[in-house]
């Protein structure tokens, strides 16, 4: 996940399209799913060529989804994520000493933090909010024309009532959403070695195929 740009999505396809492929479908799960959803409404145009797309378990409100991993329930993931990304950033401190330092890297102590010291940053933004607003795919929605279908379980645990966009899919003929009472965060599982949520995008790329 590269902070919110699309560009690495509009280089794969320009090469898959080079290709003489007949179709292109796009599957994203968790930020990438945010990332699909993103390319798919800021230029329609550009995505024209994208048969159909699906995204699993998205944070399409990406400071929705910072609020509810920072609820009590979800401390240990809070820190699992939290540890992971400070160890990156370590890195990047021994890369580039006179950007980023240790002691920034030690002083964040949530999520908010790690986006406001580096991923704001690191990618033009003003600060983590400013991220979160201009890289959340909610705010694309309403604007994609390709047969899009996002799937996001009730119980995530790291989505918030905004991830659910009930209402823009209500107004896009184009977008469907699914709200399955179980799955998880990219869980969705299932009888056999097929999850639901493979199920659901094999189906939704064959009918897309078919019309």
């Amino acid at each position: 996940y590269n902070g919110g740009t699309t560009e690495d999505i509009k280089e794969v396809v320009n090469l898959v399209k080079n290709k003489s492929y007949n179709q292109i479908h796009l599957l994203g799960f968790s930020l990438g799913g945010n990332l699909v959803l993103k390319f798919l409404g800021e230029d329609p145009k550009v995505a024209s060529c994208i048969t159909s797309a699906v995204a699993v378990s998205v944070p399409c409100d990406l400071y929705d989804a910072l609020l509810q991993i920072d609820r009590p329930q979800n401390f240990v993931y809070q820190k699992r994520f939290l540890k992971h990304l400070k160890e990156k950033l370590y890195q990047k401190c021994k890369d580039f000493p006179d950007r980023i330092t240790k002691k920034d890297v030690d002083q964040c102590n949530s999520l908010i933090d790690i986006d406001n010291l580096y991923t704001s940053k690191a990618h033009g933004y003003k600060d983590a909010l400013d991220y979160y607003n201009k890289c959340s795919a909610k705010r694309f929605l309403e604007d994609i024309e390709v047969p899009t279908l996002i799937i996001n379980a009730i119980d995530d645990p790291f989505l918030g009532k905004l991830c659910y966009p009930y209402e823009e899919a209500e107004r896009n003929a184009n977008l469907y959403l699914e709200t399955p009472s179980y799955g998880g965060h990219v869980g969705f599982t299932d009888k056999g070695t097929i999850s639901y949520a493979e199920k659901r995008t094999i189906a939704f790329f064959d009918k897309e195929n078919l019309t």
